[in-house]
């Protein structure tokens, strides 16, 4: 009775890593091309603070004089180029070397004009299209496919934590009595076991740094992301009352969807300004009131193209903790909203941390660089798995592991439906996967096995 009993808890483990493997498996074949796209353009897009002023030096760069002139009057020589332009935003120099920039839509497009704040000239335009870092984060964000790519995306980045999970239970020391082939490659033990060893190390080692840019990268996403994000907004904290000048106004239009503002911000309602005879402020009015409240030099002012509308401010600079959202009366210059940091609830506060710690401007170079490594690490994990199953795998034949009796793996089912309900994407995914393995890979298998017999 004991030894049968022994030979059942052998099978039931076997039973389990083989599943566990079998997951892993699949996870990776389908996944891993998509997480080195996103590593790959992830570790280009970390660099854009250094990238950009050198490719655009010709735009961004201006020599100081004297005094600048004033921010109507920039927009002026720019409707004088742009006579059927419509201008949408300001954004001054955060310093004495840098440009003006003024986004204006003409003839159904989007431009940026740069211009020299000390003689008002024009220095050139770019077409957001043309940006080479806008490129790179369209693919990153949504392989330059839309909402159909984004959705892709957030699929790989939820599967990741399942590779992760997986990852972790095929890696564990088991019957180890030393560190080889657990923290550090077995170089002599032959091809086989070092190509094995150069897959799973250093995806142990990069796991917790893997784990921190999927969940930090997912509350951009277009559904994990805004279903978080209104989860968060309706969680019953709301906004607190000190960023109101008045009372909270009650507002179909969300912030997110008249300027570009950090994260915490996108559902902030956005107030009306009372219209009562005043002639609207000029644009030097609106900078002055910024520069007056202390905003980050990096901001940029939305101009209001409704009676009603207001002028929005927005610092979206490197740390988070300097990020500003002012809704500002657009006759009165009344500062209606003043939303920064340190009015962010508790989730508001992590996720800006984590995008600033994601996009590696919150501690400069020495976080782009650990960025790097780990975006690197990505890579090579998924390069080795992709090589591993090349050199593993029979001839004509996928090379998944064999599929366990599903009924004795209810912990690991259990967990899976957990990680289902957490990312649903991942939910509609498993049992579409599930059904595919179920339905053809497995009864394929079969009929094989009966032809060969």
């Amino acid at each position: 009775m004991e030894s049968q009993k022994k030979d059942t808890e052998k099978q039931t483990k076997a039973s389990i890593y083989q599943l566990v493997w079998r997951w892993h498996f699949y996870a990776g074949i389908i996944f891993a091309p998509f997480l080195i796209i996103l590593a790959v353009t992830g570790s280009i897009y970390l660099f854009k603070p250094q990238i950009e002023p050198m490719i655009y030096k010709d735009y961004y760069q201006v020599s100081p004089q004297n005094d600048k002139i004033s921010a109507s009057e920039q927009i002026e020589e720019v409707k004088k180029l742009y006579p059927d332009a419509t201008v949408k935003k300001y954004r001054p120099g955060e310093n004495a070397t840098r440009s003006s920039e003024v986004r204006i839509t003409s003839n159904n497009e989007s431009l940026t004009i740069f211009i020299n704040p000390y003689t008002g000239k024009f220095i050139g335009e770019l077409k957001d299209e043309d940006r080479i870092m806008n490129k790179i984060e369209e693919i990153h964000g949504e392989l330059m496919a839309g909402t159909l790519g984004d959705r892709i995306v957030e699929l790989a980045a939820c599967w990741a934590v399942v590779l992760i999970v997986t990852g972790l239970f095929l890696w564990f020391p088991r019957k180890k009595k030393n560190l080889s082939g657990v923290l550090f490659p077995r170089f002599k033990k032959g091809k086989k076991i070092l190509r094995r060893d150069l897959h799973a190390v250093p995806a142990f080692w990069i796991t917790a740094g893997m784990l921190f840019l999927i969940l930090t990268g997912l509350p951009w996403s277009g559904f994990w992301g805004s279903n978080f994000q209104s989860l968060a907004t309706n969680s019953g904290a709301g906004y607190p009352p000190s960023i109101w000048s008045g009372s909270a106004p009650t507002s179909t239009i969300k912030t997110k969807d008249i300027a570009e503002v950090p994260w915490a911000a996108e559902n902030l309602d956005v107030p009306k300004s009372e219209i009562q005879g005043f002639i609207p402020l000029s644009i030097d009015d609106v900078v002055a009131i910024g520069n007056r409240e202390g905003i980050h030099p990096s901001f940029t002012v939305n101009i209001p193209s409704e009676k009603e509308g207001v002028y929005t401010l927005s610092a979206y600079p490197p740390k988070a903790q300097d990020e500003v959202t002012m809704h500002i009366d657009q006759y009165t210059g009344a500062v209606l909203a003043d939303y920064r940091y340190d009015h962010y609830g508790l989730i508001g506060k992590v996720v800006a941390l984590g995008i600033t710690l994601h996009k590696g401007t919150q501690f400069g170079l020495i976080n782009q660089l650990i960025s790097l490594l780990i975006c690197l690490g990505i890579i090579l994990v998924a390069v080795s798995g992709f090589y591993l199953w090349l050199k593993r795998k029979p001839k004509k034949e996928m090379g998944a592991p064999k599929s366990p009796n599903i009924k004795k793996m209810k912990p690991f089912l259990f967990l899976l439906i957990g990680l289902g309900i957490l990312f649903p994407l991942v939910g509609l995914s498993l049992i579409a996967v599930w059904l595919i393995d179920w339905l053809i890979i497995q009864r394929i298998s079969v009929v094989k096995k009966f032809m060969n017999a």
